[in-house]
């Protein structure tokens, strides 16, 4: 591309397919984010033709102005400035730009000021009594208990091997975390694909301690799965995971939550995201007097 005619959306493209793609420092779901966000809110819009060597803050502070008065929301228009501030960097570093029209205090975010800190969802005690009588006979009775138990993650959760299970220090391992995206190609197509990468940062690979109530649970699932297993036979595919369908693969995400959704709905229980069972662990630590620091690296 020459450095004269630039435009934004052609080179942003170029980045994202020829750099930031084949990086191995960018994990696929973060590569799956940043191609939506630049398929939805750069292609095809205001800002896709602006020249990049006479480009200006105020040009993009229109834009973001624009999505606003559309309805977007503030958090979106943020996570837009986000990855432009990213790319940016890269055309300052390459010469296309000498400096980045999204850095610093050049932008205004708008309506930030009016964004309230959400507040975190968290099950009940009574909630978690009947949330636990309707799983009695659930399939997913161990995976939601430990995700109550150990604030693990869903593709934490999902990634959990049985060698990870320590049943004698009553710990588990989190070394892996399964997530299913569209890998996106340079030509737009689409392939939908089960990837297993490292948890979200280091901090993330940790030793987490099984409440002695679980160890029972997750013996009873263990034996249910070896059931599952013979009554599959040769079409069971043994991946060794602790939570797998009946027929050993990996669980699909999307599938996780319709279950989910419907077991809350049948307990009369009003609906609350996955993460909200992370966000409940971490209130009863803090219930329980743990100090910050511990459950900082009991979540990871």
């Amino acid at each position: 591309i020459d450095f004269k005619d630039a435009c934004l959306g052609e080179l942003m493209h170029l980045w994202l397919f020829e750099v930031v793609k084949v990086s191995d420092k960018v994990k696929a779901s973060s590569f799956e984010r940043y191609e939506t966000i630049y398929r939805l809110y750069v292609k095809d819009s205001d800002i896709y033709g602006l020249n990049l060597s006479t480009l200006k803050s105020i040009q993009i502070q229109r834009y973001y102005n624009k999505l606003y008065k559309n309805g977007k929301k503030s958090t979106l228009i943020k996570n837009i400035n986000k990855l432009l501030r990213t790319f940016f960097n890269y055309a300052v570093d390459e010469g296309y730009i000498l400096k980045n029209p999204c850095s610093g205090k050049r932008i205004v975010i708008p309506g930030e000021k009016d964004i309230e800190d959400k507040e975190v969802e968290v099950f009940t005690t009574e909630e978690i009594k009947l949330l636990e009588s309707f799983l009695e006979k659930h399939r997913l009775k161990a995976l939601i208990l430990l995700a109550l138990g150990t604030g693990l993650r869903e593709g934490e959760l999902l990634g959990l091997k049985w060698s990870d299970i320590d049943f004698g220090n009553k710990e588990l391992k989190v070394e892996r975390s399964i997530r299913q995206l569209n890998i996106i190609n340079a030509d737009g197509t689409k392939e939908y694909k089960t990837i297993t990468q490292t948890p979200k940062s280091k901090s993330s690979i940790r030793t987490v301690p099984i409440p002695s109530s679980l160890i029972q649970v997750l013996k009873d699932h263990r034996t249910q799965q070896k059931l599952e297993k013979v009554k599959a036979g040769s079409s069971y595919k043994d991946n060794k995971y602790v939570f797998a369908t009946e027929l050993g693969k990996n669980i699909d995400a999307r599938n996780l939550q319709r279950s989910y959704k419907r077991l809350l709905k049948r307990s009369g229980i009003s609906y609350r995201k996955f993460h909200a069972l992370r966000h409940t662990y971490a209130t009863k630590l803090f219930e329980a007097g743990v100090q910050l620091k511990t459950v900082q690296m009991l979540l990871g």
